[in-house]
């Protein structure tokens, strides 16, 4: 953590061409311009004459910037102008960062892991991706009884992955046809092997939880590494490429917000059981 701070004292240290400390900069003078020519200037830093790039960090400390500027402007709206210089800046993200699935890529990662005898990592990537949900929301936090329970058979509980609350979501459109049929299918079929509920999602085989000590979910990553190689994905893939971020990857580029694919489908069955290419 002090190193963290260090590094965002050091960028509030940055000085301008005038010789004045950024951090002593006037609010309403700082505009996209000069939100995206800081990030320029930020990106490299010179190590022992070399430049490095230095871009996780930098665009950290932007999102900072503008979570920061969002907050504060909406307590002294007066201060600040209308348009926050920091948003939409078009960041992207280095190979640490986690890299995000397509959509033919979910389908191959599904049909090696039912093949491999992994049925309930194929279901659950397909939580993941339907309702951009986390590992941890897939594996220990999703039990029986959030699935079509007695009270509410056509609903599922959902966790909304960025403020971590939870709703009841529809499973049925107003016709009665099911939103997610593939994924109901599966999640039906799980949900008749737990009489008397639990956990949905267990290991396949023993029916043991897929958590370790300290709820890690570390063999959820080894053997999900194990069906990416083996279906001949990217290797830098991993189980949270196919989920959150895969599934909201897709839905940007289909035109949808971020929580709109919880209220339809990204797939659908088209009667043989199998992912189609597209979503519909």
């Amino acid at each position: 953590m002090s190193r963290a701070r260090n590094r965002h004292q050091d960028d509030l240290e940055y000085i301008l061409k005038d010789g004045r400390r950024l951090g002593t900069r006037r609010v309403a003078s700082i505009d996209t311009a000069f939100a995206d020519d800081l990030f320029e200037k930020l990106l490299y830093k010179d190590v022992d004459g070399e430049k490095v790039e230095r871009r996780t960090t930098v665009n950290h400390a932007m999102k900072t910037a503008r979570g920061a500027w969002n907050t504060i402007s909406r307590a002294h709206p007066h201060l600040f102008p209308a348009r926050n210089p920091f948003e939409k800046m078009g960041l992207q993200s280095t190979s640490r960062e986690t890299p995000h699935a397509n959509f033919e890529e979910l389908a191959a990662f599904r049909e090696k892991a039912i093949e491999l005898g992994y049925p309930s990592l194929a279901t659950g990537v397909l939580i993941g991706w339907e309702w951009l949900q986390r590992k941890t929301h897939i594996f220990i936090r999703f039990m029986a009884e959030h699935y079509r329970p007695e009270g509410r058979p056509n609903h599922v509980y959902v966790i909304n992955y960025k403020t971590s609350t939870g709703s009841w979501e529809p499973l049925f459109d107003k016709k009665g046809k099911p939103l997610y049929p593939l994924l109901m299918a599966e999640l039906d079929a799980m949900k008749a092997l737990r009489p008397t509920g639990g956990l949905m999602l267990r290991r396949d085989g023993s029916s043991l939880p897929w958590s370790g000590k300290g709820e890690m979910l570390t063999q959820v990553e080894r053997i999900s590494k194990k069906i990416i190689l083996a279906a001949g994905l990217r290797p830098e893939l991993t189980f949270t490429s196919f989920g959150r971020h895969g599934g909201t990857t897709e839905a940007s580029t289909s035109g949808l917000t971020e929580t709109q694919p919880m209220k339809g489908p990204m797939v659908v069955n088209q009667g043989d059981g199998a992912l189609p290419s597209s979503r519909r």
